[in-house]
């Protein structure tokens, strides 16, 4: 099992979530007005008058299959629209109540 967790530009919201729900995952836990700024070449993202914008995040728990056909499509939806921002880590799940 694999945790993702997605951070990404609120534009990106309803696709993130259609993106799950096309793939049978339902549960997740999001945070919304997450500030943030790119490591390389990012814009910030403040939601203060010079920089308006705000991220989310994104944190579902799926199998390991399922992890990889997830990061596919987000990896294509953020080269779809760099300037935006997405990013997607997965960390294996060890235990899990």
């Amino acid at each position: 099992m694999k945790a993702l967790f997605v951070t990404y530009n609120q534009a990106f919201n309803e696709e993130v979530v259609e993106l799950l729900e096309k793939h049978g995952q339902r549960g997740f836990t999001r945070w919304m007005d997450v500030q943030g700024r790119g490591g390389v070449d990012g814009t910030p993202h403040m939601g203060n008058h010079a920089w308006p914008e705000m991220n989310h995040a994104l944190l579902t728990f799926v199998e390991d299959a399922l992890a990889a056909t997830l990061l596919s499509g987000l990896k294509a939806m953020d080269a779809a629209s760099p300037d935006l921002g997405l990013r997607a880590f997965a960390w294996q799940v060890t235990d899990l109540v």
